[in-house]
C-alpha cells in the first residue's frame, strides 16, 4: 500500500511566512508614500522647466521637460507594479496580479533602453550640427534638475527592495547624470567655446546608463519566464532541504518569482517517518521562509511509494 501525503499550503502555515517574508522587504504604505512624493516634486519641476522653456525659447529646455514627464510615467508605473504585487487572490487569477509588476519591470527597462537611444542620437547630431548651448537659464534649469533628480534618487535608492524600485531609481539617475552633463558642459562651453564638450558627455552618460539598465532588462527578462529570481541558488535550497532531519531525498523542485518581491516553490519529499509528517513540513518551510521563499508546497512520501512509481 503506498503512503502518499501531499501537504499543500496550509492556512496557518502561509499565514505566518507570508507575514514574515514581507517584513523582511518594506512596508507598502510606506514605499507608497515615497512613490507619491517623488511623482508631486517631478511634476511640479515639469511645470517650472515648460514655463522656464517657454520664456527662454529654449527648444532644450522643452524637450529635458518631456523627458522628465518620461519619469513621472515610469514612476507611476513602478507605484502601479507594488499596488499590483500586493493585490488579492480570486477565483480566476489565484495569486491575484503580482506577476503584473515583473511585466512593469520589464517595460520599464525597455524604457530607459529607448532613452538610451535618443540620448545617442542627439548627441551623434550635435556633433555635426553643434547647437549655440545654453545661457544661464539652462545652466540654472539643469542645476535645479540635478536637486530634484539627485532627491528622488536618494529616496527609492534607501529602500531597493525590488527590481520595480531599482528600475525608478536608474531613471532618476539617468537624470540626475544628464542634468549634472548639462551643467558641466554649460559651464565649459561658456569658458572655453569647445562646445564638442556637448555630445562628449551625452555619449558618456549614455554609456553608463546602457550599462546599468542591461541589468535590469537581463533579470526582468529572466523573471518573465519563471527563472530561479536573483540571489536564490537552487543548489543550496536543494541541499539545506536534505539535510532537513527525516528527509531522505528531494526532487522535482521547481523555484520561480510569483511578484518581483516573491518567490514560490513546490517540491516532492521523500520522509523515512510518516508519522514525522507534520514536524518535517513545517522544519521545510521555515528554512524556506528564511531564505526569501515564502510560498511553498510540498509533496511528502515514504521510500515505499517513491519506489513502487519508480520501479526501485
Amino acid at each position: 500500500m503506498q503512503h502518499h501525503h501531499s501537504i499543500a499550503d496550509s492556512a496557518p502555515h502561509h499565514a505566518h511566512h507570508d507575514h514574515s517574508h514581507h517584513h523582511h522587504h518594506v512596508d507598502p504604505g510606506q514605499m507608497g508614500t515615497i512613490y507619491i512624493v517623488a511623482i508631486v516634486i517631478n511634476l511640479l519641476f515639469v511645470a517650472a522647466e515648460t514655463v522656464a522653456g517657454l520664456i527662454g525659447h529654449s527648444m532644450g529646455l522643452l524637450s529635458d521637460a518631456g523627458h522628465n514627464l518620461s519619469d513621472v510615467f515610469c514612476l507611476l508605473l513602478a507605484m502601479v507594479a507594488l499596488k499590483l504585487s500586493h493585490t488579492r487572490a480570486t477565483k480566476r487569477f489565484t495569486y491575484g496580479y503580482r506577476k503584473s509588476s515583473i511585466l512593469i519591470s520589464l517595460l520599464n527597462a525597455i524604457i530607459l533602453l529607448v532613452a538610451v537611444g535618443g540620448i545617442v542620437v542627439e548627441s551623434i547630431h550635435k556633433f555635426s550640427h553643434p547647437a549655440p548651448v545654453n545661457g544661464l537659464l539652462v545652466t540654472w534649469t539643469a542645476a535645479a534638475a540635478i536637486v530634484v533628480n539627485g532627491f528622488t534618487a536618494w529616496m527609492l535608492s534607501r529602500k531597493q527592495h525590488d527590481i520595480n524600485t531599482r528600475g525608478a531609481f536608474l531613471h532618476m539617475l539617468a537624470d540626475t547624470l544628464v542634468s549634472a552633463g548639462v551643467v558641466v558642459s554649460g559651464i565649459v562651453i561658456t569658458h572655453t567655446g569647445w562646445t564638442v564638450i556637448d555630445p562628449i558627455i551625452g555619449l558618456v552618460i549614455a554609456v553608463v546608463i546602457l550599462v546599468s539598465t542591461w541589468q535590469l532588462l537581463a533579470e526582468s527578462l529572466r523573471m518573465s519566464v519563471d527563472a530561479v529570481p536573483e540571489g536564490i541558488d537552487p543548489d543550496s535550497i536543494a541541499d539545506m532541504m536534505r539535510r532537513t532531519d527525516g528527509v531522505l531525498d528531494v526532487h522535482h523542485i521547481h523555484i520561480w518569482p510569483i511578484s518581483t518581491t516573491e518567490t514560490a516553490l513546490t517540491a516532492h519529499i521523500v520522509i523515512a517517518d510518516i508519522t514525522l509528517l507534520d514536524d518535517t513540513t513545517h522544519a521545510i518551510k521555515t528554512m524556506l521562509a528564511t531564505q526569501g521563499i515564502a510560498h511553498s508546497t510540498l509533496e511528502l512520501e515514504t521510500t515505499a511509494s517513491h519506489c513502487d512509481r519508480h520501479g526501485c
